[in-house]
């Protein structure tokens, strides 16, 4: 009998140097190694030298070249960080629930609270949070995931070595540090996709009432299934519809990870701009149809929104509290939903609690 793993030491040989002399025959291993350890020298010294300057009196050299290797190890434990939450999170079909966190996000009886309830009470939701892998942006964030036991918690890298890029509090629409974090998250579906899982992503402020899957319904194997703000009822038109990223899917494939890296990069050419608008934008000037990528639009229908309230609750599956600027107007009016959504007949035509605080939200 032959064991595995003797079979698989024994099936790597070095040759035996035929053309040395005889006498020297014995020393090809060490020669083998030296020769190795001489081009592993060769690289490191060429990376130091890469990083060296004649200017550099005080051991500047030294620092940079340290902080080269060490940026790197980091890169890597946080890759293989990334894929551990993804592979625990996934369902068998490699499909994973993202939502993002900061420290405002996650307060007490604030959106994290209602989103989790959502799902703990919604029709056939349950079973999904197993698949449900929370992001957060900052260390309490990430503290408060992990007190609520029963959900999957992944800790984002700082977005800059020296973490002064802080987005823990409340970052008000459309300011310059809600924009930041649109395109940190973008950065991380574009590292998601590239791990070859494919999601949907919601925000933490879209209530799931029922478990949405069997209304996504891939018909014709889509890139990407994306909610709008006011559906026109064309799914197919998704040039006409103003797509909504706060909840959408998507497949991993080469052309959804090409799509996502258009997407990031175009940040430098789009200041003041949330990723939202110009996704909007790259789909108008064909980039979707350049890549290849097929979209379909969600209906408000099913997916509905504060901007276009769904009046047929027996097909309802979510509920987002778009067109809405503060945390505390979205806290008070989703609430009111999930109040109604407890008293909901479904044999009978549901209408909604208006969103009276969200509307002052813009005064």
């Amino acid at each position: 009998m032959v064991i595995g793993t003797k079979q698989a030491r024994s099936s790597i040989q070095w040759p035996a140097c035929p053309h040395w002399p005889p006498f020297a025959r014995e020393h090809c291993a060490l020669a083998r190694f030296v020769a190795v350890a001489a081009v592993c020298l060769f690289l490191v010294a060429g990376t130091y030298c890469t990083v060296w300057s004649p200017a550099d009196a005080h051991g500047e050299t030294e620092q940079r070249f340290f902080d080269i290797w060490r940026r790197r190890s980091a890169a890597r434990a946080d890759d293989d960080d990334l894929e551990a939450a993804l592979r625990g999170a996934a369902d068998a079909n490699r499909t994973v629930i993202l939502s993002v966190l900061n420290k405002a996000y996650a307060e007490e009886d604030g959106l994290l609270d209602l989103f989790v309830e959502g799902l703990r009470r919604g029709d056939g939701t349950q079973r999904l949070i197993r698949h449900v892998l929370l992001v957060a942006m900052d260390r309490t964030a990430f503290r408060r995931c992990r007190s609520l036991g029963g959900v999957r918690c992944y800790r984002l890298p700082a977005a800059v070595a020296n973490g002064t890029d802080d987005l823990s509090s409340e970052q008000m629409y459309m300011s310059g540090g809600f924009i930041r974090m649109m395109w940190r998250r973008i950065r991380l579906l574009g590292d998601v996709l590239r791990h070859g899982y494919s999601f949907v992503f919601t925000d933490l402020d879209v209530i799931w009432l029922k478990n949405p899957f069997p209304s996504l319904n891939r018909t014709r194997e889509e890139d990407i299934l994306i909610s709008a703000d006011q559906y026109n009822g064309r799914p197919d038109d998704y040039l006409g519809n103003e797509l909504n990223t706060g909840f959408f899917f998507v497949a991993t494939s080469n052309r959804t990870v090409a799509l996502f890296d258009e997407w990031h990069a175009a940040r430098n050419q789009s200041a003041g701009m949330k990723e939202q608008d110009v996704l909007n934008q790259m789909k108008r000037r064909g980039a979707l149809s350049r890549l290849g990528v097929r979209a379909r639009v969600l209906d408000t229908a099913r997916f509905s929104g504060f901007c276009q309230d769904s009046r047929d609750a027996r097909q309802m599956t979510t509920v987002h509290a778009n067109c809405c600027r503060t945390m505390r107007a979205k806290v008070a009016d989703l609430k009111a939903v999930l109040d109604a959504a407890r008293r909901l007949n479904r044999t009978t035509e549901l209408r909604w609690p208006a969103h009276s605080e969200c509307a002052k939200s813009w005064r």
